[in-house]
């Protein structure tokens, strides 16, 4: 992922091994890390039980939001591709009832979208 993909605030996929060696401590026993994806400083992981939101807050980064999203909760989602003229594709996924979707992912063209809807169709419709 380039630096100016990750300034206009687009994600990128990081390697399971990456994800398993700074993340690990939050992964439980019989969970497997399926996908990856960093932004800036930010990171969402695709499980087979769950969707792991990381925030890291502040100027140093210290304080970190880890927000761990149980597939049966996911109501809805829906992807966007990348277009011929557009830089980025989008994911959006709706908790519950919710109106407006509570989680909205950018990513980079790097990314292969379908690889992220088939994660959430086999966990949220299976």
């Amino acid at each position: 992922m380039g630096l100016f993909s990750r300034l206009i605030g687009n994600a990128g996929p990081v390697s399971q091994e990456e994800l398993q060696k700074e993340f690990g401590k939050l992964i439980i026993d019989g969970e497997i890390i399926e996908l990856g994806f960093k932004l800036m400083r930010d990171v969402f992981i695709f499980t087979n039980k769950r969707l792991i939101l990381i925030d890291k807050q502040g100027l140093t980064g210290r304080k970190i939001e880890y927000l761990s999203i149980n597939y049966k909760s996911i109501s809805r989602f829906s992807i966007e591709t990348a277009g011929t003229f557009d830089l980025d594709a989008e994911l959006r996924i709706w908790i519950g009832s919710e109106e407006e979707a509570s989680v909205k992912k950018t990513f980079n063209k790097s990314v292969n979208v379908y690889d992220i809807q088939i994660v959430l169709a086999k966990h949220v419709l299976g």
